[in-house]
């Protein structure tokens, strides 16, 4: 079992550099979502951030309610996902009624909330028959450059996870968990990518020569890999991975 959400300083670094995050990070596949949630009308996204999961079940017809613990994050979730209410709380406080939802959402998030505790919540937030969505987006590193990429930078805890031939962890009241998975590519600048790697715990939260090193590698693989040189748009291959975790 991953112990990252014990690392707090990770967890709790993204609000310094939401509008980077809001920039760099991908949305998920309409399909990835519609399957994680089946027949979910009533949705609690926790964890929400800037809303990049939340907007996609908004778009979906569900009716939804996001939580985020992060001032900073929830400040950007509110103009990036107008009409939808964003509550102070986290996945071991869920500020809503037991048995209030029918799916409770975590998108790049349940590697920062200890698995336990957040099942037990969870489970008290959801009916009888709901499910716990757990989902994630991961740099398909089958791609040569991107294999490159990931070499410069490390993997990011949630990658961690969301790679393991094993479950995510979990616990009571769940039982039983099935997964799928979606390849997809996602149109982004030099720029966008970037931000993408700025908006990473691991970076936010490094010395600042650290840091500046990272960035600088990867403006160098941008301006000198045969495959990026030159070009103003990169398609940039993604694999979505999904959990539905039921009773």
């Amino acid at each position: 079992m991953t112990e990252s959400w014990q690392n707090r300083a990770l967890a709790d670094s993204f609000g310094a550099e939401a509008s980077t995050y809001e920039r760099g990070r991908p949305e998920y596949p309409d399909e990835a979502i519609a399957w994680l949630l089946g027949d979910a009308r009533r949705v609690v996204d926790v964890g929400a951030g800037t809303g990049k999961l939340t907007r996609v079940i908004a778009r979906l017809g569900r009716e939804v309610t996001a939580v985020e613990p992060d001032a900073g994050m929830r400040a950007q979730f509110a103009p990036a996902v107008p009409g939808v209410e964003v509550l102070d709380g986290s996945g071991e406080r869920i500020p809503l009624p037991d048995a209030s939802c029918e799916a409770v959402t975590f998108g790049q998030a349940w590697h920062w909330v200890d698995p336990l505790a957040g099942s037990l919540e969870a489970g008290r937030v959801l009916a009888a028959d709901g499910v716990l969505g757990l989902v994630w987006n991961t740099k398909d590193q089958s791609v040569g450059w991107v294999r490159k990429l990931a070499e410069l930078t490390g993997d990011a805890v949630g990658e961690i996870m969301a790679n393991s031939p094993e479950p995510p962890p979990y616990g009571p009241p769940f039982t039983r968990a099935e997964s799928r998975l979606w390849r997809w590519q996602r149109p982004m600048t030099g720029d966008d990518i970037v931000a993408m790697v700025a908006s990473r715990s691991a970076t936010i939260t490094a010395s600042d020569a650290d840091r500046a090193a990272v960035l600088a590698s990867v403006d160098d693989l941008l301006a000198t890999h045969p495959d990026l040189a030159g070009r103003d748009v990169i398609e940039v291959p993604y694999v979505t991975v999904a959990w539905r975790v039921t009773r």
